[in-house]
């Protein structure tokens, strides 16, 4: 028992007397507890048992020959158990390194910088519920007159969701400084997709192509979760329905293109299923409630906007999100 000290033993024998003289509930709790105390310590299996027998023995030093041979049989048992434990715990720091470098290209991933136009404010919130997120954002504003939006959310989580990001990034670079209509851009994305991704990954997406002279907005979903389209002079919510399969299925998909006119004030909200379908205790928010949401923080800046909605949704999920939350709101100004 090198790496047990005292204080654990006799916390063990205080732990131990208490359930012995009361069989009681709370006795168990504290043995709860005191089994954190050992992961703090690093305390194996092995040794573990080695303490409870060692402590049994204050308190029966004559032990009868078959209860000390079975506690020997349980020590040779729990060698093997700690050995193959400490064999997991390697293998899981190996795990969780992997995945730390996968979160960290992500997010080398995603833009930098939000854009800047003096007619547009634009806000962007996207937070993984896991270490790596299975959502993608993007911004396009190399053609002059215009930007290019995205988000997309790839069916498929972990590491072959973060290498499957990055593929999506460098194909979106590619195909935005094309200057593609919206469903162009996404028919050449899906044979990208199709031929890259095994068949048991998908990809959604909405783009958007914003006319920055015209205030005309053209959009293409691919199996994605419908955004929304706030009218200031009537006060009004409407769905940016779209059609399509997901990217990746066929390379013969087709996608059709929609036109929004976006006045002063008028919004655009694009997102992930992570806010529509968030969960709580009483069941899924509705996408009216996410609508309410939004108008709650509208008289702030577009920003402002997705961080409270944000706070909001984490707070209905008791803190823990459940899936990957995504929101981008563009305002005209």
């Amino acid at each position: 028992m090198e790496k047990t000290d005292i204080s654990l033993r006799e916390m063990y024998k205080w732990i131990l007397e208490g359930y012995l003289l009361t069989n009681s509930d709370h006795s168990l709790y504290e043995a709860q507890q005191f089994s954190k105390e050992l992961i703090k310590k690093n305390i194996s299996p092995e040794e573990m048992v080695n303490l409870h027998v060692a402590v049994v023995q204050d308190f029966i030093p004559n032990l009868a020959q078959e209860i000390v041979a079975t506690n020997k049989l349980l020590l040779e048992v729990m060698v093997g158990y700690g050995q193959e434990h400490l064999s997991l715990k390697d293998r899981q720091k190996k795990i969780d390194s992997e995945f730390a470098v996968a979160a960290k290209m992500q997010q080398q991933l995603l833009p930098k910088v939000i854009p800047f136009n003096e007619t547009l404010e634009i806000g962007i919130k996207s937070v993984a519920a896991h270490l790596v997120s299975g959502d993608y954002y993007h911004f396009n504003e190399e053609n002059e007159g215009y930007l290019g939006v995205a988000v997309a959310d790839i069916i498929g989580k972990g590491i072959p969701a973060a290498l499957c990001m990055s593929m999506i990034k460098y194909a979106m670079d590619s195909l935005t400084d094309q200057c593609l209509q919206p469903s162009a851009l996404l028919e050449n994305l899906n044979r990208v997709v199709e031929q890259n991704i095994s068949s048991n990954m998908f990809i959604t997406m909405i783009y958007g192509l914003y006319d920055l002279d015209n205030h005309l907005f053209y959009y293409s979903g691919a199996g994605h979760e419908h955004g929304f389209y706030y009218q200031a002079s009537s006060n009004q919510f409407f769905d940016l329905t779209t059609k399509g399969l997901v990217l990746g299925v066929t390379k013969k998909a087709k996608f059709q293109e929609y036109k929004r006119n976006v006045e002063k004030g008028d919004l655009l909200i694009l997102l992930s299923d992570g806010v529509t379908e968030c969960q709580s205790e009483s069941g899924f928010l509705e996408r009216i409630e996410v609508t309410k949401l939004i108008k709650k923080y509208l008289h702030l800046p577009a920003q402002e906007i997705v961080e409270n909605v944000y706070i909001e949704i984490e707070r209905i999920q008791s803190f823990q999100l459940k899936d990957d939350f995504t929101l981008m709101i563009i305002r005209r100004v």
